[in-house]
């Protein structure tokens, strides 16, 4: 049986007010919250300059609701519905419009992204503090440094560059961005981000290879 045409433009909506989709991200940003996400984000994240008064108004408040989404799935500015959508609005207040959480990230700039860093090593090592999440690291801890390629097809894509990778072991020539990752893992812990930093996608794998995780806060 063949569907209609029409249905391929529509878009599911879940508007139910009595329940929650994401009933799992109220566990997740609670644990965040006493690892500290806030009060880390409220003493690093500052935007003193913006093109638009509001967009810098309560930055740890746009950065949380923004990680909330991703937590729940979305990648999108549009998916960031998923923390407004149902019964959600019962678990979280305060949540931001799609508007205002876009408009905020509209002023982000390579600078702001930089002051997010302190902020996930800091909660990185609360986490570590509040659950068994590296087990064993006390004893030996292994740190993995990779170059990435991701790639975006947008042709005004920011950072987006021309780097080589290798698919199905042939060397091509692909648009993306190419961050530089650090992970740390312990004998009995699985891997988990401690930096990111991005580089241009024409940079040497050897380039920018300090890890974030090494640098000061």
């Amino acid at each position: 049986m063949k569907l209609p045409d029409s249905w391929s433009k529509a878009s599911p909506l879940f508007d139910e007010d009595n329940l929650v989709s994401c009933a799992g991200l109220a566990p997740v940003m609670g644990l965040a919250e006493q690892a500290g996400l806030s009060e880390l984000l409220t003493e690093r994240v500052r935007l003193a300059w913006t093109r638009v008064a509001s967009a810098g108004v309560n930055p740890a408040g746009k950065v949380a609701a923004i990680i909330a989404g991703m937590a729940a799935g979305a990648d999108s500015i549009d998916d960031m519905q998923v923390i407004r959508s149902g019964g959600m609005p019962q678990l979280f207040t305060g949540v931001c419009a799609l508007t205002t959480l876009g408009q905020f990230l509209r002023e982000f700039t390579h600078g702001h992204a930089s002051q997010l860093a302190p902020v996930a090593r800091a909660h990185l090592v609360n986490l570590a503090r509040w659950t068994d999440l590296l087990p064993g690291i006390e004893q030996q801890a292994y740190i993995d440094i990779d170059s990435l390629l991701r790639p975006v097809y947008g042709h005004a894509k920011q950072g987006a560059s021309y780097g080589h990778t290798k698919i199905s072991g042939k060397q091509v020539l692909r648009k993306g961005l190419s961050p530089l990752a650090t992970t740390i893992s312990s004998p009995s812990g699985a891997p988990v981000v401690a930096g990111i930093r991005l580089r241009a996608g024409k940079a040497g794998s050897g380039r920018a290879r300090t890890p974030w995780c090494a640098r000061p806060s």
